[in-house]
């Protein structure tokens, strides 16, 4: 693989390696919801299904810039670390919480496509998708947020 190749593959593989954090986030957060909030299990399956997409249109790149796709989450990764700590904090609490820390994973995902955005030697191709994956993200990140503002207020 031609270097330029790899640099673009590593911020792919960061990228899909985000969306295995929002899974695995989403995936917890479903098993945490208690009955009251289960208004929220559609929004969060629907979560699911995005990363899951986004993850299966990077890990198309990756193949045919001839790399590896990441199957990790951001442990194994080096740039995006933010939503492991999100996942850390899922332990049983109330609706609010559940919601705040989703938005915080949300953070960290549009962190890590701005970053990702932001490399050089990108080819413009990558970057539209990359572009297109971070606006689809930033509407599920206002969906969280609207949620999250609507117990703030109830």
């Amino acid at each position: 693989m031609e270097t330029s190749n790899a640099k673009v593959v590593e911020v792919l593989n960061d990228l899909v390696a985000i969306n295995n954090d929002r899974i695995e986030g989403y995936e917890r957060a479903l098993k945490e919801l208690k009955e009251e909030d289960e208004d929220l299990k559609p929004l969060f399956l629907s979560l699911i299904d995005e990363s899951r997409e986004a993850k299966m249109e990077l890990g198309s790149e990756v193949e045919v810039l001839k790399g590896d796709i990441e199957s990790g989450t951001t442990t194994s990764g080096k740039i995006y670390r933010g939503w492991m700590d999100v996942k850390a904090v899922f332990t049983g609490h109330n609706r609010h919480t559940i919601l705040e820390n989703c938005k915080a994973g949300e953070d960290a995902a549009q962190k890590a496509y701005q970053e990702a955005l932001e490399e050089e030697g990108i080819p413009s191709y990558v970057r539209d998708i990359i572009s297109e994956q971070k606006e689809m993200l930033g509407a599920s990140h206002s969906e969280i947020k609207a949620f999250r503002d609507e117990q703030i207020h109830a």
